[in-house]
């Protein structure tokens, strides 16, 4: 499922155009990523967590020249699902 399908799904639920649902969908995920880009943890209630994970840096290996390589510290968006989700995953 991408952008487009989520949307369309929207507006057949809920009676929308699929430009309206678009906008709808856009603007929910550019939210989760403006709230994730100030390290705020987003909690979506029945679905799961979005919460910023931070890795250090670290020593790597480049797998052509076998070199090590310094890693820069970075920070990653983890996903934890809700219960609900965990459920229906799992049959």
């Amino acid at each position: 499922m991408n952008n487009s399908d989520l949307a369309e799904a929207v507006a057949g639920a809920h009676g929308l155009s699929k430009a309206d649902a678009k906008k709808v969908v856009d603007t929910v995920f550019s939210t989760i990523g403006e709230a994730a880009a100030k390290g705020d943890e987003i909690s979506l209630n029945g679905f799961g967590k979005f919460k910023v994970k931070a890795s250090s840096e670290r020593q790597g290996r480049n797998p052509a020249t076998g070199e090590t390589i310094t890693i820069k510290a970075s920070k990653k968006l983890g996903f934890t699902p809700a219960k609900v989700i965990k459920d229906k995953l799992n049959g």
